[in-house]
Parts: C-alpha cells; sequence; structure tokens
C-alpha cells in the first residue's frame, strides 16, 4: 500500500471524480472499484478499513450507495465543499450523457434506426434486473438474521414490484419496521401510513417521485425501476412502455449511478427541466446524508435499529428487484423481443457478459431488425 499522501486540492478533486463520473459504466461494482483503486491503492488518502467502513454505512442509507460513497471519499478528504465538488464531479457526466440520449430515443418522431435500436436494448432490461437481483441475493442471506423472515421479506417485495407499482416504497419500509420489531420485540407503529395520502400531479408528481427514488429506496440500483414504472406509466402517462424500457436501458449505458434513469422520466414528463428538477431531487438526499452526517456514520454501524431495519427493507428490495422483470417483460410488444430477451438472459446469466455489452449488442440486433423488416414490406 502506497505512503498516505496529503488530502488533494479541491480541483484535484474536481479531476479525479470527473474521470469516474466520466468511465464508471457497469453500476455500483464499478464505482466502488475505481474509488478504492484512487484512495486507497494508487494515492493512499484512505485506508482500506476506512473505505470498507465507508461502504458498509452507505449501504445502511437509502438512495443509490455508490453515489454516496462518493461523495462520502471527497468529504473524508476535504469536508463538505469537497464532498459537493466530488459529488458533483461524479454525478453530473452521467446526466448530461442520458439527458442528450433521452432527447434522441424518447423524440415524437426519432428515425427508424433509432427505434429499432431502442427496442432491441429495452428487450434485455428485464434480464438485467433478475442479474442484478441474482448478484445481491447471497450477501443478503448471508446477513439474514432469520432464513425464515428473510424469505417473506424477499417474496413480498417481488410481489408488490409486479403487482402495485407505486406503493412498493410502504413494502420496503414496512418490512424494515417488522425487523426491528422482531429484533427489539417493540410494537411495530404504522409510521409509513401517512404516506398514502400522498397523491398530486404535474410538477408535483414528478417531484414526490424522485423523492421516493432518492429517499426511499432501499438496495439502490435496480430496485428504483419498479418505484417509477407505474407512475411514470400508468399514472401519469408520461411515458409508453417501450419509452420507460428505453429509460432504463439509457441508465444502464451511461457512466454513473442507475439513478440517472429518473432523469430521463422526468425529461418525458417535462423536457430538460424535468429531467434536471428530477436529478436533483433523486439526489439531494445523498448529498444531505453525507455532508450534514459523515461524521455520525460511525454511530449509524453500530446502532442496531438501523441495523434491524435495513436487514429488512434490505430482502425486500432485492426481491422488487427480482419482481420488476415481471412487468418489464410485460411491456415487450414484438415477438422478436422476447427472442432478444432470451439471447440477453444467456449472455448475462449463463455467459457472464457485461451489461452494457450486451444491451449495445441487443441494440444493434433491434436496428437490423427493423430496418430488414422496413425494407421488407417496403
Amino acid at each position: 500500500m502506497p505512503e498516505p499522501q496529503t488530502a488533494p486540492s479541491l480541483p484535484v478533486v474536481l479531476r479525479e471524480w470527473g474521470r469516474i463520473g466520466c468511465i464508471g459504466f457497469g453500476g455500483p461494482p464499478t464505482h466502488i472499484a475505481l474509488l478504492r483503486e484512487l484512495c486507497v491503492d494508487r494515492r493512499g488518502w484512505l485506508s482500506a478499513a476506512e473505505l470498507e467502513d465507508a461502504i458498509a454505512a452507505c449501504n445502511l442509507l437509502p438512495g443509490p450507495a455508490s453515489t454516496q460513497l462518493a461523495i462520502f471519499c471527497a468529504w473524508r478528504l476535504r469536508g463538505r465543499l469537497g464532498g459537493l465538488v466530488g459529488g458533483l464531479a461524479f454525478v453530473l457526466p452521467g446526466l448530461v450523457a442520458i439527458l442528450a440520449l433521452a432527447a434522441v430515443f424518447l423524440a415524437s418522431s426519432p428515425p427508424l434506426w433509432v427505434t429499432g435500436a431502442a427496442a432491441g436494448a429495452g428487450a434485455g432490461v428485464a434480464a438485467v434486473a433478475v442479474q442484478a437481483g441474482l448478484g445481491l441475493l447471497g450477501p443478503s442471506r448471508r446477513r439474514a438474521r432469520s432464513l425464515v423472515r428473510w424469505t417473506l421479506y424477499a417474496l413480498a417485495g417481488a410481489a408488490a414490484a409486479a403487482t402495485v407499482g407505486p406503493w412498493l416504497v410502504l413494502v420496503l419500509l414496512g418490512c424494515g419496521l417488522v425487523e426491528i420489531a422482531a429484533v427489539s420485540h417493540a410494537r411495530l407503529r404504522a409510521a409509513a401510513l401517512p404516506l398514502l395520502a400522498l397523491h398530486t400531479g404535474g410538477l408535483g408528481a414528478l417531484a414526490w417521485l424522485a423523492f421516493k427514488v432518492g429517499a426511499l429506496s432501499y438496495g439502490g440500483g435496480f430496485v428504483i425501476v419498479p418505484l417509477m414504472q407505474a407512475d411514470a406509466v400508468d399514472r401519469n402517462h408520461w411515458m409508453t412502455d417501450a419509452q420507460f424500457l428505453n429509460a432504463v436501458a439509457l441508465g444502464q449505458v451511461t457512466p454513473g449511478p442507475v439513478v440517472h434513469t429518473v432523469s430521463a422520466v422526468g425529461y418525458a414528463a417535462a423536457g430538460v427541466g424535468g429531467g434536471l428538477l428530477a436529478a436533483a431531487i433523486a439526489f439531494a438526499p445523498s448529498f444531505a446524508f453525507v455532508l450534514l452526517g459523515g461524521r455520525h456514520f460511525d454511530a449509524l454501524r453500530s446502532n442496531e435499529n438501523a441495523r434491524a431495519f435495513f436487514d429488512g427493507a434490505g430482502p425486500a428490495a432485492v426481491g422488487a428487484i427480482l419482481g420488476s422483470a415481471i412487468p418489464l417483460a410485460q411491456a415487450l410488444g414484438e415477438w422478436w423481443q422476447f427472442v432478444l430477451l432470451a439471447v440477453a438472459a444467456v449472455a448475462l446469466l449463463a455467459l457472464r457478459r457485461g451489461v452494457v455489452v450486451t444491451l449495445l449488442a441487443l441494440a444493434v440486433a433491434g436496428s437490423v431488425l427493423v430496418a430488414t423488416h422496413a425494407v421488407s414490406v417496403s
């Protein structure tokens, strides 16, 4: 391990965290590996133990854990201003990329090759959800205090994601509260019930959706998909099923956190302003958790109630990720998309290919298929 170096200047934080934001394809595992390589292996700014403790603490928080880790590392080195600069540098490249792509792929009359590419990449999204969920099953099960309760939480999350859509957040909160009650033998309080009363529309609905994504999504990553699908497609009609699949695919093939998907939903709802609003609200809790509460992370890790809550909400989130594959697959409209879904499942689950490469290959295949069909009928 290298000798510890002097804390970086703000321009260095801007450059290095921006670099990770630009090349961070592949989701949280890639982001964590890049942060470890930078802060521990190459620069010696943090010890391996410090980084591991930060990862564990971020995993106890709702929202995108790898984004919170990026903010935390910069905060640890340069204080709140450093955390703000590092976090923005990490988030903004992917935000710019997904809004630019959304303008092309979600246009009312996109070129034929864009339509085919979007349909092809969207066909594989359900398989990506299954891969993401299966990857989390083992670690989640190993943390379980009770295998029976863990199984029930996971099944509840899967059923909610497949059926009740926007109310999934109540299931996640409920599972966490049940586990606190089971561990502490305290009476369960219905703390989540006031959320049922919130109904709104327009920008208010977009803001509420973004808030759920950023502040109430336990497990991060793909658990935001079922949180968004019913609100964006069925309730508010901002997008069609096909466009929503496109948005999820864009969140996978752009750098940075998967939470950027909510920016594409915001774009569909209210243009660039909607995309920026959704991103600001979705990421604001992560900045607040770290910049205002980072010094309490050690206490959070040792807090029995916090750990118990995540022990309940975590398995439900994993189940929700797996369950989200059902409505995602149901959104497919062409026979050949189901063929591409099967190809994606083999590539991701059996051959262990990367998500970005797989979705890009499906996009090419979809573009070719649509173009071929257009030529044959003309």
